[in-house]
């Protein structure tokens, strides 16, 4: 008797962790969710096989280097980069409202991330006085809750840590949605981030950060997400950075 019900007694102890385990994975957010198969044909691949075809350093004067695509896959190796100035990527099309999925991985201690709303002007020095980032990150790189992956740049911390090691691919599915006021960040899967695009509750997110400030370097003439539309952009950042099967979708 004592062995038939130590083995019902751990029989019923595997069917509920494995119902368990099947619930942690339905909460998780699949791609489907995010990418309609009825509108499939309107996702745009951002990535070619070995050109940076769509994409242009930022303020680009002919002479910086540090980017190469090689089979799809899209990389900053700050060791070989040159020129003068910011070397992140901005796409060449501007966007206003967009679903994107992106792929990326870093090497260790590195760290990048993923901008919109970039108005490339002469009297802006950076992408980042003017668009708004979700930070990529070593998650070992000693950093806090804002500026952990995921994060909306300084503003809003995940919900949770989701990210994989250096050297492993992560996932980001980001919405940028003015037609809703809604900004959200799904990373590997999870819902770790989101936040309104404009007014008085971003105002107030902006307000204690270092991007209201336009007195001081880089700072001057900083117009922090102010720009419905502008161009996306990847950071440049010391370290191996690489990006890959970026598609977006137009809303």
């Amino acid at each position: 008797m004592k062995t038939k019900f130590y083995f019902l007694f751990f029989l019923t102890f595997f069917i509920i962790s494995c119902n368990n385990s099947q619930k942690k994975l339905a909460n998780k957010v699949p791609m489907e969710h995010l990418i309609d198969p009825s509108n499939d044909n309107q996702w745009v691949s951002l990535i070619n096989p070995d050109s940076m075809e769509g994409w242009h350093y930022y303020q680009d004067n002919g002479q910086k280097s540090g980017w190469d695509i090689e089979n799809g896959v899209l990389t900053f190796t700050s060791a070989n980069a040159k020129g003068k100035g910011d070397k992140s990527l901005v796409s060449d099309k501007e966007y206003t409202s967009f679903k994107i999925h992106l792929e990326w991985k870093v090497s260790p201690m590195s760290n990048s991330g993923f901008f919109w709303g970039v108005k490339e002007d002469m009297k802006y020095e950076y992408p980042f006085v003017t668009g708004p980032e979700i930070q990529i990150l070593d998650p070992e790189n000693p950093d806090g809750p804002l500026t952990q992956a995921g994060a909306l740049y300084g503003m809003v911390a995940p919900s949770k840590w989701v990210t994989k090691p250096a050297g492993e691919w992560n996932t980001y599915d980001i919405t940028i949605d003015h037609n809703t006021n809604k900004g959200v960040v799904v990373h590997n899967g999870e819902e770790i981030v989101n936040f309104p695009l404009s007014g008085e509750v971003w105002d107030a997110m902006v307000a204690p950060t270092k991007f209201n400030r336009c007195d001081e370097k880089p700072w001057q003439n900083c117009d922090f997400g102010k720009f419905k539309t502008g161009r996306i952009g990847i950071q440049d950042h010391p370290g191996v950075i690489s990006f890959r099967n970026i598609k977006i979708l137009e809303l």
